[in-house]
């Protein structure tokens, strides 16, 4: 049994691993910021999930998972709220949601 919760920790520490490098990826290949924040914030949020819920199998029954448990609820709450005051930030500096908006190239005849 011991070895089939490592399997699936690990299995969701990974997965947290590679969400947040697609995160991390998304935030430096958008366009704006306003596309950046959306890359970053929903990978961000699922790669916390993964990677917390697979510390906390990890741990076992401890007193460490209810911690986790706090840490988990607290970052659910938080990372959505502190992505929307960006926006928001954004949106009141002035900054429209289709500046920074990529053309395509003209076409060469």
């Amino acid at each position: 049994m011991a070895m089939v919760i490592d399997i699936i920790s690990w299995v969701l520490l990974s997965l947290g691993g590679v969400f947040v490098f697609i995160g991390g990826l998304g935030a430096l290949r958008m366009p704006n910021l306003y596309t950046r924040i959306h890359a970053a914030s929903l990978t961000d949020t699922m790669a916390a999930v993964l990677i917390i819920g697979g510390i906390m199998l990890q741990a076992g029954a401890t007193l460490a998972t209810i911690k986790l448990a706090a840490i988990l609820l607290f970052l659910l709450l938080t990372s959505p709220t502190a992505s929307n005051a960006l926006a928001s930030a954004a949106i009141l500096s002035g900054l429209q949601p289709d500046e920074g908006k990529v053309e395509p190239p003209e076409q060469q005849s």
